[in-house]
């Protein structure tokens, strides 16, 4: 298989060794987060992805194929604002709805173009249901933050990874790994 480099911010999934997580940005003031999703989208991470026959098969131009492999990125270069979840549910809470409010600032007066939300499990449940409880995290912050907010739909691109990225690989069941992150969409 051919290998071609897709340029996209990989904030959040990155690849970590031992229990070292990556820092927590939901504290930053509005000018703090914006400064680091403009040099985060400076920077841009990549993405090993397929290209030629495997990239054309895709039919979601927004979706990663299958087989996409995350680089890691080093932690400051990357903008890590975690919104968390309850066991077994996509509900957003009020502490956590209330931590998106200064996000929310930052997104409508960005010129970005487009933010992703990733949605984020444990390692409890089969594969195909934390998939699927992954995509529903992403997409209810999503739905707080058009509704409750007034970003722009079009702005905002919600994806889940089900349990491929824990923030704690040594304990994939940890409270941690269950997490809706931000990143620049490309």
């Amino acid at each position: 298989m051919k290998i071609g480099f897709l340029p996209i911010a990989a904030l959040g999934l990155t690849l970590t060794s031992g229990s070292v997580f990556a820092q927590d940005d939901s504290s930053l003031t509005a000018e703090q987060l914006a400064a680091k999703f403009m040099a985060q989208q400076a920077t841009r991470g990549l993405v090993i992805a397929p290209s030629g026959d495997a990239a054309a098969e895709a039919t979601d131009p927004n979706a990663l194929p299958a087989d996409t492999t995350f680089v890691a990125l080093d932690p400051s270069a990357q903008v890590n604002f975690q919104i968390k979840f309850a066991f077994d549910s996509a509900a957003l809470a009020e502490e956590e709805a209330a931590k998106l409010d200064t996000l929310c600032e930052v997104i409508k007066a960005s010129d970005i173009p487009q933010f992703k939300i990733i949605g984020h499990t444990d390692a409890a449940g089969t594969d195909t249901y934390n998939q699927n409880l992954s995509l529903l995290r992403a997409e209810e912050v999503k739905r707080h933050l058009v509704d409750d907010c007034g970003v722009p739909d079009t702005k905002l691109l919600a994806e889940g990874v089900g349990e491929a990225f824990p923030l704690d690989p040594n304990d994939p069941r940890a409270d941690v790994n269950r997490r809706v992150e931000f990143q620049v969409g490309s």
